[in-house]
């Protein structure tokens, strides 16, 4: 059998990444999706190239950009064997911070962008009887004060749930990544204490790497202190 097929998207920097290379390290062709094309260059070249990373520039708040990535993918190697929807950004707390065209293109992004993710990749999927994650996060469980960001992975957490429900007998597994504080370029500043993105990286791959029968339905990583 060929090597299996991991599409990511937010792939440039932080989770995303880091879970590409995770998973290149254990034997995957990986599927690498963000805006920044020459970010996504200089990862494919580290990963071995477009024969075992293939790089597309993709918007995923586009429905044709997400089409055309998940065509490329299956032109390039055939098969997607596990999906994860990782891109995302996130705001100010506060209903009177950031502006209303900052809001529009995160909740674009972190929910329709998921959405139209697992509607691009869904029929490979359910093909190759596979694996989709979706980045949520611990906000996504506990509402943040002003938070609309919490909201959008409130969100992400019920898309999942229902991603779920709809794959049921579909031999698909689904699993909801949760992370707590992540010290990612997602914040400005380095953050004290916070997780690696090698961490988030790492129960990515423990939730993927289980035998068929099993579904981790949702992993929630926190940072010690």
């Amino acid at each position: 059998m060929p090597d299996p097929v991991f599409l990511i998207t937010g792939a440039s920097t932080g989770i995303g990444a880091a879970t590409a290379e995770a998973a290149a390290a254990e034997g995957y062709r990986v599927v690498l999706a963000a805006r920044s094309a020459d970010k996504l260059a200089a990862l494919s070249d580290k990963l071995g190239g477009p024969e075992r990373a293939l790089a597309v520039a993709c918007d995923v708040t586009e429905w044709e950009e997400q089409q055309a990535l998940v065509a490329g993918a299956l032109d390039a190697y055939g098969q997607i064997d596990v999906a994860f929807a990782n891109a995302g950004f996130g705001a100010k707390r506060g209903f009177l911070e950031e502006s209303p065209e900052q809001w529009k293109s995160m909740v674009l992004t972190n929910v329709y962008g998921a959405a139209l993710t697992v509607r691009a990749t869904v029929e490979a999927l359910r093909e190759s009887q596979g694996h989709l994650l979706l980045t949520g996060s611990v906000a996504g469980r506990i509402a943040l004060p002003g938070s609309l960001y919490s909201c959008t992975k409130w969100a992400v957490t019920a898309m999942a749930e229902a991603a779920r429900g709809d794959l049921q007998g579909s031999g698909v597994r689904v699993t909801l990544i949760e992370p707590g504080m992540v010290d990612t370029p997602f914040f400005d500043d380095p953050v004290d204490g916070a997780l690696g993105p090698e961490d988030i990286a790492n129960a990515v791959m423990y939730a993927v790497g289980q035998p068929d029968h099993v579904d981790v339905a949702d992993v929630m990583i926190r940072p010690l202190r």
